[in-house]
């Protein structure tokens, strides 16, 4: 399910990453789904599917629960309804692209050799073969 990407979607990535840094974690507000999801939507204009879930719980269980309601039993399968199949591997990840990591980060955003995405102590990052699924905006 790619997406065209905006014209200077690299400043727009750096910006949406300094913004991430500076914001606490917010469980349903600035977690990361939404954190990965609003930065897909920036980069490329698409759609806001981050507002099937934001505002809607406050804790790690009451977002496990709103992912249940809408369908998906685990992150991977939400990514996979919202997003379509994975790339082959991980490491043929871009910049921008979204990937799922089963520690620490759940979804984030592909920086180049690593990931960023938001975690209760705030924004972290990962080197990118620790992650496990990536898929192309």
């Amino acid at each position: 399910m790619m997406l065209p990407r905006v014209h200077h979607w690299e400043r727009l990535l750096a910006a949406a990453i300094d913004t991430a840094r500076a914001r606490p974690f917010v469980w349903g507000v600035h977690d990361c789904p939404t954190f990965a999801f609003e930065t897909r939507m920036i980069l490329t204009g698409g759609e806001d599917v981050a507002s099937l879930w934001r505002g809607r719980y406050t804790t790690a269980l009451g977002g496990e629960r709103v992912m249940r309601r809408l369908g998906w039993a685990s992150l991977e399968e939400m990514g996979r309804a919202l997003l379509g199949e994975p790339r082959s591997a991980v490491l043929l990840a871009g910049r921008g692209d979204i990937v799922l990591a089963d520690t620490g980060l759940g979804f984030g955003v592909c920086t180049g050799a690593q990931a960023v995405g938001m975690a209760p102590e705030g924004l972290v990052t990962v080197p990118l073969p620790s992650c496990r699924l990536a898929w192309p905006i």
